[in-house]
């Protein structure tokens, strides 16, 4: 069995878990929340639910993960041998093996809209929405896409925790931060961009409902990675002196700025032209948006460019930084479970997940034919992680460490044996029994009745 690695600085590991937290969700899934919702009081709504909720959450995850310096499923059995929150951990890994099945396809139509932006091609596109039927209906593209995309995040799971996950993060997590922030600065100098803004900074609470509540918490649990075991994986990673508390509220803020500068890329741009609408939903990145960068940009088409490619690159970041914790988390069962080396686990990830993605995206061409309860088999595997799965584990997470957990066990964790103060422990504890467990509870009954 290969030596157990920890991350190397502080910083690392803060980047890696912020990685992890910070995904597709945070510059797709966001934006469209925001647009569904009313703008500015969603977000003010989920700020409150980050902390609220999501870092509570994920407290819990990182001191289950430190304390056991082991995998998911190791983990939960240490802390209650013999016991059935053991399958508490079981779930974890294989939500995560089954989100990364289908997420590389998508990260793969993030990759194939970057080469069509870089290219020019993109620009010169009129009907988006049937460039956008068509490839993800082509029976091989989108699966070479979804290769060429496996085989990125294959190349860093298997080179391990400081050469290839902590290096990484360390050089992607800066350059997605740098290429917002152009991107910010470029929407802002778009014609109606203040409307845009507006949207954005000015709340109307008179939209606020029990809906937009829920959608607030939907988004901050699934946009933070919680109940996924990646978290978890990480925090195994991390350091005896590492600060949870603080690291966890470092990787909400970055993951919460992430999806607000996301926001003010999107709006800004689709405010200054005319008939689109800012609740296109999940269509908004590549049906919408390259139809708004090709008419903001039809006098420049150098800056459409300039713009699409490093939107279109921001994606494939994000989308990457994910796909590591999620592909680490199952690799690092496979390797501490059966005792094998971290390329051959990573392999077999890499491989078994691939050969899931090829069915994932065949289901919108050639397999479109196969359904169940109305699903083919892409929205399947998302419907039973995203709306199953995650928010059950959720639920078990916060039940484990509020109420199974000795009190002392988890209050040394936080406080690493006393020698730091965290002062909102009791608060956290009130959090972590009482309100998260039932504000997921509602999220999952109103996302299973809708």
């Amino acid at each position: 069995m290969e030596t157990r690695h920890n991350f190397g600085s502080k910083i690392g590991a803060v980047l890696a878990s912020a990685g992890s937290a910070v995904g597709l969700g945070n510059v797709w899934r966001f934006p469209t929340e925001v647009g569904n919702n009313g703008g500015a009081a969603f977000i003010f709504v989920y700020l409150l639910c980050i902390a609220v909720i999501g870092i509570p959450v994920m407290m819990s995850e990182f001191l289950i993960g430190r304390h056991t310096h082991a995998n998911t499923i190791t983990a939960f059995s240490k802390l209650a041998p013999g016991k059935w929150w053991r399958i508490e951990g079981i779930a974890g890994v294989f939500v995560a093996f089954m989100i990364l099945s289908y997420y590389i396809i998508v990260s793969g139509w993030t990759l194939f809209y970057l080469v069509k932006s870089v290219g020019g091609q993109l620009m010169a596109d009129k009907d988006y929405n049937l460039v956008f039927n068509d490839f993800v209906s082509n029976p091989w593209q989108p699966v070479l896409a979804g290769i060429v995309f496996m085989g990125l995040t294959h190349f860093i799971i298997a080179r391990g925790v400081q050469s290839g996950i902590e290096k990484f993060s360390k050089l992607m997590m800066p350059m997605l931060l740098l290429i917002i922030g152009i991107l910010v600065v470029c929407s802002f100098s778009m014609p109606g961009s203040s409307d845009g803004m507006r949207f954005l900074l000015k709340p109307d609470f008179s939209k606020l409902t029990a809906n937009v509540l829920l959608s607030a918490v939907g988004q901050a649990f699934y946009s933070l990675s919680l109940a996924m075991g990646c978290l978890c994986t990480y925090a195994s990673y991390f350091r005896q002196d590492t600060n949870l508390p603080k690291t966890a509220a470092g990787v909400s803020i970055i993951d919460t700025l992430v999806a607000i500068l996301s926001g003010f890329i999107i709006f800004p741009a689709v405010f200054s032209v005319e008939g689109v609408s800012v609740d296109a939903g999940p269509g908004l990145v590549f049906i919408t948006l390259p139809s708004v960068f090709n008419i903001a940009f039809h006098h420049i088409p150098l800056l459409g460019y300039f713009f699409s490619g490093f939107f279109y690159l921001l994606l494939l970041l994000a989308a990457l930084t994910s796909a590591m914790s999620l592909h680490e988390s199952v690799t690092a069962y496979l390797l501490e479970a059966f005792r094998i080396s971290r390329r051959k686990a990573s392999t077999i990830v890499s491989v078994s997940c691939m050969t899931l993605g090829v069915a994932c995206s065949l289901s919108f061409g050639v397999w479109s034919h196969l359904t169940l309860f109305g699903l083919n088999i892409f929205e399947l595997f998302d419907f039973t992680a995203s709306k199953i799965i995650l928010p059950i584990g959720g639920i078990i997470i916060c039940i484990f460490t509020g109420w199974y957990l000795d009190r002392k066990l988890v209050e040394s964790e936080l406080t690493n044996n006393g020698t730091l103060r965290f002062r909102l422990f009791r608060l956290w504890y009130f959090l972590i029994r009482f309100v998260a467990p039932f504000a997921i509870a509602a999220v999952f009954l109103q996302e299973l009745l809708a």
